[in-house]
């Protein structure tokens, strides 16, 4: 996976489905299912490390708190430099359990440097995931346009409509 699906695959594994909200972490089988489908190991500490480290990154994201939040995940998490002949290369060094999470976070301080303002939350007040924008004015506002841009338009024009009368 890439560290932009990484993240993505996190923070919007808690969708809101035909109005009903779900979350792919937590029922614990299901939620070790996910972490391995995601690349994750799939035990139960990484599943509970996993679910922690989503929420602070949520609200992060969200502008709910701020990005020292995140300290707890990657309190542990260190990277050992190693120099060979191709060079220097860095490792990371995290307990097993906290990988999947941790990697999700620099996934995100990587999104956040290189694509600042890109990594938000879907304007549908009622939906639950978030979005990258790629396009190049950054206006991009849905998580889907076929899901809740057709929806936020129809809403519009429907309260457009009321209000004049229509």
């Amino acid at each position: 996976m890439t560290p932009d699906s990484i993240v993505l695959a996190l923070l919007n594994s808690r969708p809101v489905i035909d109005g009903t909200p779900q979350d792919a972490l937590a029922d614990d089988t299901e939620g070790r299912r996910w972490l391995r489908t995601h690349g994750g190991r799939g035990s139960e500490g990484e599943l509970l490390f996993t679910r922690r480290a989503r929420d602070l990154l949520d609200r992060v994201v969200r502008g709910t708190a701020p990005a020292p939040t995140l300290a707890e995940v990657v309190a542990r998490a260190h990277k050992v430099p190693h120099l060979d002949v191709d060079g220097l290369r860095w490792e990371l060094v995290v307990d097993e359990d906290e990988r999947f999470a941790v990697d999700a976070i620099l996934a995100w301080d990587e999104l956040r440097r290189g694509a600042p303002g890109r990594l938000r939350a879907c304007a549908n007040p009622e939906c639950t995931l978030f979005l990258l924008d790629r396009s190049h004015a950054n206006r991009a506002r849905w998580c889907s346009m076929a899901i809740c841009g057709n929806r936020m338009k129809a809403r519009r024009h429907h309260e457009r409509t009321r209000a004049a009368g229509g």
